[in-house]
């Protein structure tokens, strides 16, 4: 069963997520606050940082705003994702995060990303310190393959440990996470937590227009990443399917992947309120068993892992 994680007073975390990366970046400390402020009202507690985001503004614009109501709310941030896994670099990105936060606690501690060059056991032991140490409650891991989560997990469990949350991407056009990550998720009891719902944008409908602003317009990762014909028709598609319906598509987007079986907690983001406001509506949408398979049908199913076309 997965954990249900709470925050420190005992709230429990919120199906939805936000994520602050385009804090103190592309939207300003204004731009931040409303949308902040807009989440709560939706029932947000749980809010996702990283050391790496916005050269540490979105962690200082967070700890601000989260510092009223701090022990209602989830708070997760990343460390790790440049400069490796080793003990050393963690303790020193974790030491500037929690006094951009302005927090000697948070409740999430990731590892950004999977380091190959640094024994997991290293990692997980000062992951462990920092535990025992009341400066975090729960392990995350983040762009993690199952294999490298179940190493991990492995590892972690000889220290009486537990991996209890996973960041991996999910959308509609991205569902190699359905393949092994989302079932060993579930069988383990880890928490999935998924960023880019929305495709990086892409399952707004807006990348439709020759002029449309956004990352994959200006971003080369971003654009690269989403840069095959089938995903843009499947876009094309979930936008005439939710105008129908006289919905937005990123509402649809984004209960989309909170519905299926593994209990997925969607990270939302945007730049601003009026952006972020038809994937807040998300929070308020029931979405029945008839839309969720139509929706499904309208993107490409990855193959199984055995890779057994006959078995998909």
């Amino acid at each position: 069963m997965t954990q249900t994680l709470t925050s420190p007073d005992g709230t429990p975390i919120s199906r939805f997520a936000f994520g602050t990366m385009q804090f103190g970046g592309t939207a300003s400390e204004r731009d931040s606050a409303e949308m902040f402020d807009a989440c709560l009202d939706a029932g947000i507690t749980h809010f996702d940082t990283a050391y790496l985001y916005t050269d540490g503004a979105s962690e200082t614009i967070l700890g601000k705003l989260a510092a009223p109501l701090r022990e209602r709310l989830v708070i997760a941030t990343k460390v790790g994702y440049r400069g490796g896994a080793g003990a050393e670099n963690l303790r020193s990105q974790f030491d500037v995060s929690r006094q951009r936060l302005n927090m000697d606690h948070v409740d999430i501690l990731y590892l950004h990303r999977f380091d190959a060059d640094t024994p997991i056991e290293e990692t997980l032991e000062t992951f462990a310190q920092f535990k025992a140490s009341g400066q975090i409650s729960h392990i995350g891991l983040s762009n993690f393959a199952a294999w490298q989560v179940v190493k991990a997990a492995w590892a972690a469990s000889k220290l009486n440990l537990t991996i209890s949350v996973l960041q991996p991407m999910y959308s509609l056009v991205k569902r190699q996470a359905e393949v092994e990550i989302l079932p060993m998720c579930s069988d383990l009891g880890i928490l999935p937590v998924t960023y880019s719902p929305l495709g990086g944008g892409l399952l707004t409908g807006k990348y439709s227009a020759k002029d449309a602003q956004g990352r994959l317009a200006t971003d080369e990762r971003y654009a690269a990443r989403y840069d095959v014909d089938w995903m843009h028709k499947t876009a094309v598609d979930l936008y005439e399917l939710a105008a129908a319906r006289d919905v937005h598509p990123a509402t649809l987007a984004a209960v989309w992947v909170a519905k299926h079986s593994a209990a997925p907690s969607p990270i939302l983001s945007a730049r601003n309120l009026a952006q972020l406001e038809p994937s807040l509506a998300a929070t308020r949408f029931d979405m029945d068993d008839v839309l969720y398979a139509e929706i499904t049908a309208l993107s490409q199913a990855p193959a199984p892992a055995t890779d057994r076309l006959d078995e998909a």
